[in-house]
């Protein structure tokens, strides 16, 4: 049976799987986990790639023929995912849950900005129109780092606890997570989502700070934290695929 599995962290990695879908070389990542008792397939975000994980025990061929054997199941849920959003002048993309339509502004200083023109959501971006992908990007990262750095400040704070660090990542899999050594860290993508979105990973990441599990302890912290937490985490699962989908190649 495939389902959704968050691995655990350190897991050792295994070599990386081959397939090809529709002409195009498709990678598995694959990961052991003594804690799994079967063979799971999940499908990145991004739909540029897929992971494996396994228990420790399956053979390399055991895991090449499972691949192999959910070939289809790959290819149709690729098929499912919304095309890939390049970012260039005119784009309309998702900041802070709304659309904002990104302008390119003719002169060569100044900073990336979201405002209304004409009535419109707008992120207004100058510089070389070459360096347009990425000045969007590095504003979008700045700002997630600045509203996640309040919300963790604010839930820490709450719980009595203190993170040792937080870091602002393009991860794949995940949207966030909270390491053995007590390092947040989350995806700059959070910051397309609305605000409640944010807060709510927020509020889960620093949870683990208490729990480092998904316990029903675990969740009753979080609900307490952020109350109709589930709206949040449905949001997600709805709007996430599109949130990956913004890329710069």
């Amino acid at each position: 049976m495939l389902k959704y599995f968050k691995p655990s962290r350190n897991t050792p990695l295994r070599p990386v799987q081959k397939l090809e879908i529709e002409g195009v070389e498709f990678p598995v990542e694959v990961k052991n986990n003594s804690r799994s008792k079967q063979l799971t397939l999940r499908l990145n975000p991004d739909g540029r790639g897929a992971k494996v994980t396994t228990p420790p025990h399956v053979s390399d061929r055991e895991i090449t023929n499972f691949v192999e054997k959910n070939r289809n199941w790959i290819a149709v849920r690729l098929a499912r995912l919304p095309k890939a959003t390049m970012l260039h002048d005119g784009v309309w993309v998702l900041y802070e849950g709304i659309e904002h339509k990104i302008t390119h502004l003719d002169r060569s200083r100044g900073i990336v900005e979201a405002k209304l023109v004409a009535g419109e959501p707008t992120l207004l971006v100058p510089g070389e129109v070459e360096h347009m992908p990425r000045r969007v990007i590095d504003f979008m990262k700045k700002q997630a780092r600045k509203k996640l750095d309040l919300a963790v400040t604010r839930y820490a704070g709450e719980l009595g606890v203190r993170p040792k660090s937080m870091r602002i990542t393009d991860a794949k899999s995940r949207w966030g997570s909270c390491s053995t050594t007590r390092t947040l860290s989350f995806s700059w993508r959070i910051i397309m989502a609305p605000p409640a979105v944010l807060d709510y990973l927020a509020a889960h990441e620093v949870a683990h700070l208490r729990e480092m599990n998904h316990s029903e302890k675990f969740w009753e912290l979080v609900e307490e934290m952020c109350p109709g937490m589930q709206e949040q985490k449905n949001w997600l699962r709805r709007h996430g695929p599109a949130l990956h989908s913004v890329r710069l190649d």
